[in-house]
């Protein structure tokens, strides 16, 4: 099912390790997704009575067991699922699960190997820990968010990716990994605060340390790296499509000059600011008389770094990523990004099965934790659970 084959390792780096993710919306859910791919059993807690429509597009690898966890009989079946757990996600904001009375004091005393990983937006303490917000918020208040637009223009959030994702799924991810590989020495558990404002700060290490390097000392938008610099830039094509370009470094851009067709000696220094926006306009209108095909042909194999901006539509066939994988197709036929990063010995083999339904695999996951026949059936039947058996063409 990889564009490409390849071989099943015996056992995945995180094969083993039991996870139970709280059902959330987008960081959660890639926290479980990463984890899942990388080999551990991933449950999905799904909220009951279910909701129209599940929101997780990234169940990939994991099975859904479907809980009332409002009310006591179903906060205590997972009290009972964490004895028999290593980590735990809950996307929650501060003091939900304490009011359910599954807060990691008690959690953890039940079974101190548990690794409780809390990931919110502000993090459990703090002014804004009980208040309500998204991406955009997060970024803005990071400070990552003053950095981001062009000149003259507001700042703007690049999609939700930032604090979501990087700042929020990859990093509550990390803090697992880390807090797992602890206990190998220790043999206990901890609490995992990951918080996406924090998260995304932290992403943005590289901004606040290069202060110094004078590379963030004009107005945003007129920087070396945030759109200021002709050289470091899109461009569009004739045919309507965008090279993107990074060449920074006087020999690559050299490379760039000379794929324009035009003379450096007859241009202004790279580093004069003031050219820039004139220089950004005249590679512009260069740019603007070739395809993408045929500028590819003219940068493909050079170190101008110049490169196609690819769409979703082409990015899977595009000759680099196919020749690595780096897209899989699932039993539906629907494609997405490989798990990165790639390990020799023990690499991730995501499923490629559909995504569960909710509440698809609730009996087997609960004879798994341990629960009887009958005490399924009366959970079921005072509806604290719920089964989902997959109907055709949903």
């Amino acid at each position: 099912r990889y564009l490409g084959a390849r071989q099943a390792p015996a056992a995945m780096a995180l094969s083993g390790v039991r996870v139970l993710e709280l059902a959330g919306l987008a960081p959660a859910p890639l926290c479980g997704m990463i984890l899942a791919d990388f080999g551990a059993q991933v449950v999905r807690v799904d909220r009951t009575p279910r909701s129209a429509m599940a929101t997780d597009v990234q169940g990939r690898g994991k099975r859904s067991l479907a809980l009332d966890l409002k009310r006591p009989p179903g906060a205590a079946v997972l009290r009972r699922l964490c004895r028999g757990a290593d980590v735990l996600i809950e996307p929650f904001r501060h003091g939900v699960m304490e009011k359910l009375g599954l807060g990691p004091e008690i959690l953890l005393q039940e079974n101190p190997r548990l690794i409780y990983a809390r990931l919110t937006g502000f993090g459990q303490t703090g002014k804004y820990a009980k208040s309500a917000g998204h991406d955009i918020n997060y970024l803005a208040l990071s400070g990552v968010l003053s950095k981001l637009g062009r000149k003259d223009e507001n700042p703007y959030a690049p999609i939700n990716l930032l604090a979501d994702f990087a700042g929020g799924g990859v990093m509550c991810a990390m803090g697992i990994v880390t807090a797992l590989y602890e206990r190998t020495r220790s043999g206990k558990g901890q609490i995992i605060d990951a918080s996406m404002v924090e998260g995304v700060a932290y992403l943005s290490s590289f901004l606040w340390k290069s202060q110094n390097l004078g590379l963030w000392n004009r107005p945003r938008g007129e920087n070396l790296l945030d759109s200021g610099a002709p050289f470091y830039e899109t461009y569009k094509t004739s045919d309507g499509k965008f090279m993107a370009v990074g060449a920074i470094e006087p020999q690559f851009y050299e490379q760039l000059i000379k794929g324009l067709g035009l003379d450096s000696d007859k241009l202004p220094s790279q580093l004069s600011f003031s050219d820039w926006p004139e220089m950004k306009k005249k590679f512009a209108s260069i740019f603007a008389q070739k395809t993408q095909a045929e500028w590819c042909s003219i940068f493909d194999g050079t170190d101008a770094c110049v490169t196609p901006v690819l769409s979703f539509d082409n990015v899977a066939s595009h000759q680099h990523n196919k020749q690595r994988s780096s897209f899989i197709k699932n039993e539906q036929e629907e494609i997405s990004p490989r798990p990165a990063p790639l390990l020799s010995r023990t690499p991730a083999v995501p499923s490629f099965k559909r995504d569960p339904f909710i509440g698809e695999h609730t009996e087997e996951i609960l004879l798994e934790y341990g629960f009887t026949k009958q005490e399924i059936a009366e959970l079921c039947s005072d509806k604290v659970i719920e089964f989902s058996k997959p109907k055709a063409n949903l």
